[in-house]
């Protein structure tokens, strides 16, 4: 039987005995033993009785880690990642839905503005357009003017998020409505921001409308705005992407939603996330260049690059969002050689490594490279799309219990207590 050794010695440290960590831990005596071999528990062997006893202070603050653990939405069992309960997209058996319905035959009906209005509301709202309140437009747009030239699509929305919040007095308010009223605002500044490439369009319309002219000097043509429009409607939300998480993490936070925009941009700009459109791009002008895919393909794999545009760990087969939208840039003309580009990529690829298929980079790519778009373009879209569905998530966010996002570190270094350095 253990023994009570609390207290037993005044001045060492206190001690507890197998039960009594049990109880403290809440768990059954064995499953302490089980802490004791994965290294979570140090015990000592009483000398005294056949038992074990374990360190208080030790004990505690385990105790404390399990409960803020458990306090988690959810620890996914496999891989120990992250799970979050969320009724906005699924993806699953190669295809994805934003709240049930099949996101690509969403987005090729309805307008990017009326898809992500439904997917923060559940209406859909016929023919709605954002439209950027002229103060908020002013603010954003004198920090942009005032970045170096050579600044990044990313760098101009970061510094136009932060301007248009301070233009924004009610963004504290993190009711639904102030909210939405929020996003409809910041959407269309963000696109107002970004500097005029071609003809600038006055007045008010679709965001494809007003986004075309910040990516091309080209004439827009309905064709092209239709798929640019499909493209911006597909975007807006793919599960728990790195700046996705970032964003509910700002947002547990209790962060304005410019905040929370603000976060996700930032997640965004990592080379493993954002920079993948510009990278197909590149590659996709140097095969219509040189020809064929074959040289350019042989160039990433002997440098020990991954081919761009190629695989998505989410699904088997290809990218539903590229199926889409390869399936509307066929009747593109300007499109046929970047297409073709493509498709000699993934065969080119195919033959040596099975189970490579295109994704939504490599698509967007084949737009950018037909429209005259700079690489950098791709950014620009995947961003301005990806900010509806960072504000659907933030929504669903607010209505949990803040705070929520906070795993505990497992602790590698030293063991306490060491001499002062």
């Amino acid at each position: 039987m253990d023994h009570d050794l609390s207290g037993e010695h005044p001045g060492e440290e206190r001690r507890l005995t197998t039960r009594q960590a049990a109880e403290l831990l809440g768990v059954k005596p064995a499953t302490v033993y089980a802490y004791v071999s994965r290294g979570q528990l140090t015990s000592r062997r009483d000398p005294v009785g056949r038992g074990s006893s374990f360190a208080a202070r030790e004990v505690e603050e385990l105790a404390r880690r399990t409960r803020r653990e458990a306090a988690l939405p959810q620890s996914a069992a496999a891989g120990g990642g992250l799970s979050v309960r969320t009724g906005i997209t699924l993806i699953e058996d190669d295809r994805y839905w934003y709240r049930g319905v099949d996101a690509t035959e969403l987005a090729a009906r309805h307008s990017y503005e009326e898809v992500a209005d439904w997917l923060w509301t559940g209406v859909l709202r016929r023919g709605i357009h954002f439209e950027a309140p002229e103060q908020m437009l002013a603010a954003a747009r004198r920090p942009v003017a005032a970045l170096p030239e050579h600044s990044g699509p990313l760098d101009r929305l970061r510094v136009a998020t932060a301007a248009a919040a301070v233009a924004d007095p009610l963004r504290f308010d993190l009711s639904e409505e102030a909210v939405l009223g929020s996003a409809r605002c910041l959407i269309p500044t963000l696109v107002g921001a970004l500097p005029v490439v071609g003809r600038a369009h006055r007045g008010t319309g679709p965001l494809a409308w007003q986004l075309w002219s910040r990516l091309t000097a080209r004439e827009a043509d309905p064709a092209a705005l239709e798929v640019l429009d499909l493209a911006l409607a597909l975007l807006i939300d793919h599960d728990l992407a790195a700046s996705t998480l970032a964003v509910r993490v700002a947002a547990s936070a209790r962060a304005h939603p410019y905040a929370v925009v603000s976060a996700g941009l930032g997640a965004l700009e990592g080379p493993l996330h954002g920079a993948a459109g510009r990278l197909a791009h590149r590659m996709l002008v140097e095969v219509v260049e040189r020809g064929g895919a074959a040289p350019v393909v042989a160039d990433h794999l002997r440098a020990g690059r991954r081919v761009p545009g190629l695989g998505h760990r989410l699904y088997r087969g290809e990218d539903p969002r590229a199926t889409a939208l390869f399936a509307r840039l066929e009747a593109l003309p300007q499109a046929g050689p970047a297409l073709a580009a493509a498709r000699d990529v993934v065969a080119t690829t195919a033959a040596r490594r099975a189970g490579l298929h295109a994704n939504v980079d490599l698509a967007l790519a084949v737009l950018t490279v037909s429209c005259g778009m700079p690489a950098e373009a791709g950014e620009s879209v995947f961003a301005v799309a990806r900010t509806a569905g960072w504000i659907a998530h933030a929504l669903e966010e607010y209505q949990e219990q803040p705070l929520r996002m906070r795993p505990s570190g497992l602790y590698h270094g030293p063991r306490p207590p060491r001499p002062m350095p």
